[in-house]
């Protein structure tokens, strides 16, 4: 069984991969082809990548199995692959990377039950009933391949792999938060004011905490269960708060710290969000308090956190759009077949009609206003009753984009949220879109055998009549309905000298002739 959960990881990782290299702009790749079903990459040294297409295809499953050709040689393993190939002075870090998303991918798959046949996951883990309030965790901990595009799905440099079983979401542990004592003098606190007590991840206090002697443990614990983020935690004890941590592992592609800009950003900018989204269609979970202990006169990002409160509504269930495609623990399909079964009696356009029709307008309300939501599946909430979409939900505001010029009355902002450029308020939004409808396209046709275009249809129909009852006065409409899409290019950022820095690539428009 361990053989069989690292050869489907590394399918998994390899199909990511190959996709990047299929449409991103990776150093070294000069051109490509498709002939028939192959998909070749021609190479600036002269060599040539051939593999699947279909492989490379967006939100493809790739069989276990798959490899792809580097001038005739197979290659079955990522890491293997990329660092074979001359893609720049940060191939060897991106190697690293993807073998370590392998490792933990195959855990993570390793770590399922099998189903169980027992009551749906939007039954067992809806709120009526579920006496702790964390159905939303328990969703959460659903999903098992992390990112449905990015090769560093599950990557985790800096913890072992005991550490990994220890903390990450789809090992369902119970985590204990560790309390500290700050230095009156060096704590500050933004929004609802927190006494001068810290809350540690405890992979911080075993690799980080003993710089900090001025830190000091009260000898409290606080429980809580990780959310999809890993660093962010739904208390166990206090059901309607989520606690955002520090944690200093690289994760996808960034090191999951807890910025001073989101500190200073978080409960002015979740506040004013939450009344444009009041009126716009959509809640916003309001970052009602942040923490960070002052180093060297400023806040330091590996010893802060945000305490962000979350509706605990009176049923249904509470989920994250990534969560619908996550296998049900009761079948092993995704979740949201028991949406489509128990609300919509099987009928699996009625569901991506309904979710699409509560998703799009407030997005695109909030981007002519000015607030341009970075509404991929883990930042996306949805609230189902009865299988039924009924709200949705925005957390997180560190991905975001602000336009003060658009807002006319913006709050001070600090790092990179503020900019008035419409093409990277438009990126923000569109791409996200694109991996969120783009993944409920896929796997509705691959569960019932549904036109992918039904999907974008009703996106563009439901766009168009939002767009119509807007105020004039930008191109957002003509943009969305442009030739294409932007996605991020996650690979080719792990490749650049600065790996932080936003790269997008571009995508055929299914949206594209239907304004």
């Amino acid at each position: 069984m361990a053989n069989q959960n690292e050869a489907a990881a590394r399918a998994a990782v390899l199909g990511r991969l190959w996709g990047a290299l299929a449409r991103e702009p990776i150093p070294g790749v000069v051109g490509r082809a498709v002939s028939a079903d192959t998909l070749v990459v021609r190479l600036a040294d002269g060599r040539h990548l051939r593999g699947p297409a279909p492989a490379a295809a967006p939100f493809a499953l790739p069989p276990v199995g798959l490899s792809v050709e580097l001038d005739g040689a197979p290659h079955a393993d990522p890491a293997v692959l990329l660092a074979a190939l001359d893609a720049g002075p940060h191939t060897a870090r991106l190697a690293s990377e993807l073998a370590n998303s392998v490792a933990n991918l195959a855990l993570a798959r390793a770590a399922q039950p099998k189903p169980d046949g027992g009551p749906p996951a939007l039954v067992r883990y809806a709120y009526a009933g579920h006496a702790a309030g964390n159905g939303l965790a328990d969703l959460e901990q659903c999903v098992v391949d992390g990112h449905p595009l990015h090769p560093l799905c599950r990557t985790r440099l800096g913890m072992s792999t005991v550490e990994v079983r220890r903390y990450a979401p789809e090992h369902r542990p119970l985590v204990h938060l560790v309390e500290y004592e700050v230095p009156e003098r060096d704590w500050l606190s933004t929004g609802t004011p927190l006494p001068p007590r810290l809350l540690v991840h405890p992979w911080q206090v075993e690799h980080v905490l003993d710089r900090y002697p001025q830190l000091k443990p009260t000898g409290a614990t606080v429980p809580g269960r990780p959310l999809m983020s890993l660093r962010t935690l739904a208390l166990r004890d206090e059901p309607g708060w989520h606690v955002k941590t520090a944690v200093d592992v690289q994760m996808t592609s960034a090191v999951r710290i807890v910025s001073p800009a989101a500190v200073r950003n978080g409960p002015v900018v979740s506040a004013l969000l939450a009344d444009l989204g009041r009126r716009a269609g959509i809640g916003v979970l309001r970052e009602v308090s942040a923490g960070a202990v002052i180093v060297d006169g400023q806040p330091c990002r590996s010893l802060a956190m945000v305490r962000r409160q979350v509706p605990v509504p009176p049923d249904g269930a509470l989920l994250p759009l990534a969560a619908l495609a996550a296998p049900s623990p009761a079948t092993g399909r995704p979740i949201l077949t028991e949406a489509v079964d128990r609300g919509y009696r099987g009928r699996p356009e009625g569901f991506a009609a309904a979710l699409v029709r509560l998703l799009l307008p407030p997005l695109l309300r909030l981007l002519h206003r000015g607030a341009a939501l970075e509404a991929h599946g883990q930042n996306t909430l949805v609230l189902l009753r009865d299988g039924r979409p009924h709200r949705v939900y925005y957390r997180d505001i560190g991905g975001l984009r602000l336009s003060p010029a658009r807002l006319g009355d913006a709050p001070t902002l600090h790092g990179d949220l503020a900019t008035d450029d419409p093409e990277a308020l438009r990126t923000k939004l569109f791409a996200a879109l694109s991996v969120v409808l783009g993944e409920l396209a896929a796997t509705l046709h691959r569960h019932y055998g549904t036109d992918p275009g039904a999907v974008w249809r009703v996106a563009g129909l439901v766009a168009r009549d939002t767009f119509r009852k807007l105020p004039p006065g930008n191109d957002d409409a003509a943009a969305l309905f442009g030739p294409t899409l932007p996605v991020k290019a996650t690979t080719a950022m792990r490749l650049a000298a600065d790996p932080l820095a936003d790269l997008w690539t571009a995508l055929p428009n299914p949206l594209a002739g239907l304004a």
